[in-house]
Protein backbone atom coordinates (compact mmCIF):
# COMPACT_ATOMS: atom_id res chain seq x y z
CA UNK A 1 0.00 0.00 0.00
CA UNK A 2 1.64 3.21 -1.07
CA UNK A 3 0.41 6.67 -0.29
CA UNK A 4 0.98 9.58 -2.62
CA UNK A 5 1.64 13.08 -1.40
CA UNK A 6 -0.85 15.28 -3.14
CA UNK A 7 0.79 18.60 -2.27
CA UNK A 8 4.63 18.85 -2.20
CA UNK A 9 4.38 22.24 -0.49
CA UNK A 10 2.64 20.64 2.50
CA UNK A 11 5.49 18.13 2.80
CA UNK A 12 8.10 20.91 2.60
CA UNK A 13 6.23 22.93 5.24
CA UNK A 14 6.04 19.94 7.60
CA UNK A 15 9.74 19.22 7.12
CA UNK A 16 10.66 22.89 7.81
CA UNK A 17 8.58 22.92 11.02
CA UNK A 18 10.34 19.75 12.24
CA UNK A 19 13.80 21.18 11.54
CA UNK A 20 13.00 24.47 13.28
CA UNK A 21 11.61 22.72 16.36
CA UNK A 22 14.72 20.54 16.63
CA UNK A 23 17.01 23.54 16.18
CA UNK A 24 15.20 25.56 18.85
CA UNK A 25 15.43 22.69 21.35
CA UNK A 26 19.21 22.43 20.76
CA UNK A 27 19.70 26.19 21.15
CA UNK A 28 17.80 26.28 24.44
CA UNK A 29 19.79 23.28 25.73
CA UNK A 30 23.09 24.95 24.82
CA UNK A 31 22.24 28.21 26.62
CA UNK A 32 23.84 28.59 30.05
CA UNK A 33 21.31 28.38 32.83
CA UNK A 34 22.94 30.75 35.31
CA UNK A 35 26.12 32.65 34.49
CA UNK A 36 26.98 33.09 38.20
CA UNK A 37 26.81 29.34 38.80
CA UNK A 38 28.86 28.59 35.68
CA UNK A 39 31.66 31.00 36.64
CA UNK A 40 31.92 29.27 40.04
CA UNK A 41 31.85 25.71 38.69
CA UNK A 42 35.32 24.19 38.62
CA UNK A 43 36.29 23.12 35.10
CA UNK A 44 37.63 19.59 34.87
CA UNK A 45 39.02 17.33 32.17
CA UNK A 46 39.01 13.54 32.52
CA UNK A 47 42.04 11.72 31.09
CA UNK A 48 40.41 8.35 31.76
CA UNK A 49 43.72 6.67 32.60
CA UNK A 50 43.54 6.15 36.35
CA UNK A 51 42.30 7.29 39.76
CA UNK A 52 44.55 10.33 40.33
CA UNK A 53 43.58 14.00 40.28
CA UNK A 54 45.33 17.35 40.18
CA UNK A 55 43.54 20.44 41.49
CA UNK A 56 44.84 23.90 40.64
CA UNK A 57 44.43 27.44 41.85
CA UNK A 58 45.96 29.88 39.39
CA UNK A 59 46.87 33.30 40.80
CA UNK A 60 48.72 36.43 39.68
CA UNK A 61 51.70 37.89 41.55
CA UNK A 62 49.33 39.82 43.84
CA UNK A 63 47.66 36.54 44.87
CA UNK A 64 44.39 37.26 43.05
CA UNK A 65 42.73 34.42 41.09
CA UNK A 66 43.18 34.45 37.30
CA UNK A 67 40.03 33.82 35.26
CA UNK A 68 40.29 31.88 31.95
CA UNK A 69 43.94 30.87 32.37
CA UNK A 70 44.88 27.66 30.53
CA UNK A 71 46.47 24.69 32.31
CA UNK A 72 48.04 22.08 30.01
CA UNK A 73 49.64 18.68 30.54
CA UNK A 74 51.23 16.20 28.12
CA UNK A 75 50.56 12.53 28.91
CA UNK A 76 52.63 9.63 27.60
CA UNK A 77 51.42 6.17 28.61
CA UNK A 78 51.35 2.52 27.59
CA UNK A 79 54.15 0.28 26.35
CA UNK A 80 57.29 2.40 25.81
CA UNK A 81 55.07 5.48 26.30
CA UNK A 82 53.94 5.20 22.69
CA UNK A 83 50.46 6.53 23.44
CA UNK A 84 50.47 10.31 23.90
CA UNK A 85 47.99 13.11 24.16
CA UNK A 86 47.68 16.65 25.48
CA UNK A 87 44.99 17.90 27.83
CA UNK A 88 43.99 21.48 28.52
CA UNK A 89 41.53 23.04 30.95
CA UNK A 90 40.57 26.65 31.66
CA UNK A 91 40.13 28.23 35.08
CA UNK A 92 36.88 29.56 36.51
CA UNK A 93 36.32 32.96 38.17
CA UNK A 94 38.04 31.70 41.33
CA UNK A 95 41.11 30.62 39.35
CA UNK A 96 40.35 26.92 39.89
CA UNK A 97 40.73 23.99 37.46
CA UNK A 98 41.01 20.21 37.78
CA UNK A 99 42.36 17.20 35.93
CA UNK A 100 40.83 13.84 36.86
CA UNK A 101 41.57 10.30 35.68
CA UNK A 102 45.34 10.79 35.64
CA UNK A 103 47.51 7.65 35.58
CA UNK A 104 48.72 6.39 38.97
CA UNK A 105 52.14 5.21 37.78
CA UNK A 106 53.39 7.24 34.82
CA UNK A 107 56.89 6.46 33.57
CA UNK A 108 57.84 10.07 34.29
CA UNK A 109 56.05 12.61 36.43
CA UNK A 110 53.50 15.05 35.06
CA UNK A 111 54.59 18.57 34.12
CA UNK A 112 51.78 21.12 34.14
CA UNK A 113 52.02 24.50 32.40
CA UNK A 114 49.64 27.35 33.20
CA UNK A 115 49.46 30.48 31.06
CA UNK A 116 47.43 33.61 30.51
CA UNK A 117 48.42 36.21 27.88
CA UNK A 118 52.08 37.08 28.63
CA UNK A 119 52.26 35.29 32.00
CA UNK A 120 53.11 31.67 32.78
CA UNK A 121 53.83 29.24 35.61
CA UNK A 122 54.58 25.53 36.05
CA UNK A 123 54.05 22.65 38.46
CA UNK A 124 55.35 19.08 38.62
CA UNK A 125 53.64 16.04 40.12
CA UNK A 126 54.58 12.41 40.61
CA UNK A 127 51.18 10.69 40.96
CA UNK A 128 52.76 7.53 42.40
CA UNK A 129 53.62 9.63 45.48
CA UNK A 130 50.77 12.17 45.52
CA UNK A 131 47.75 10.78 43.71
CA UNK A 132 45.43 13.59 44.88
CA UNK A 133 47.65 16.62 44.24
CA UNK A 134 46.77 20.26 44.91
CA UNK A 135 48.76 23.11 43.40
CA UNK A 136 48.78 26.87 43.55
CA UNK A 137 50.55 28.26 40.49
CA UNK A 138 51.57 31.92 40.43
CA UNK A 139 51.69 33.37 36.93
CA UNK A 140 54.65 35.63 36.24
CA UNK A 141 55.69 37.60 33.16
CA UNK A 142 57.51 35.50 30.58
CA UNK A 143 61.20 36.32 30.53
CA UNK A 144 62.52 37.64 27.22
CA UNK A 145 65.90 36.20 26.17
CA UNK A 146 68.59 38.81 25.64
CA UNK A 147 72.12 38.73 24.27
CA UNK A 148 73.54 39.13 27.80
CA UNK A 149 71.88 35.83 28.74
CA UNK A 150 72.78 33.98 25.53
CA UNK A 151 74.31 30.53 25.86
CA UNK A 152 78.07 30.61 25.40
CA UNK A 153 80.37 27.82 26.49
CA UNK A 154 83.51 28.86 24.62
CA UNK A 155 83.10 26.33 21.80
CA UNK A 156 80.30 28.01 19.86
CA UNK A 157 80.51 31.39 18.23
CA UNK A 158 78.14 34.16 19.14
CA UNK A 159 75.78 35.52 16.45
CA UNK A 160 77.71 37.47 13.83
CA UNK A 161 80.95 35.49 14.29
CA UNK A 162 80.60 33.09 11.38
CA UNK A 163 83.79 31.80 9.92
CA UNK A 164 85.69 31.35 13.17
CA UNK A 165 87.51 28.14 13.97
CA UNK A 166 84.76 27.14 16.42
CA UNK A 167 82.12 27.00 13.66
CA UNK A 168 83.61 23.82 12.20
CA UNK A 169 82.60 21.97 15.39
CA UNK A 170 79.00 23.27 15.59
CA UNK A 171 77.52 20.03 14.36
CA UNK A 172 79.31 18.08 17.10
CA UNK A 173 77.79 20.00 20.01
CA UNK A 174 74.54 18.66 21.36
Amino acid sequence: MSSKVSDPRALAFTFAVMILSLASSHVSAARPRDSKADSKTVSEVDAGLGPCTADFIIANEAGEPVYAANVRVHLAYGFMSLHKFDLQVGTNAEGKARFIGLPENPKQGLFFRASDADREGTAFDNPSKTCKAQFTIVLRKKSQPSMENAFFDGRREMPGQRGTAASQYDSWIF
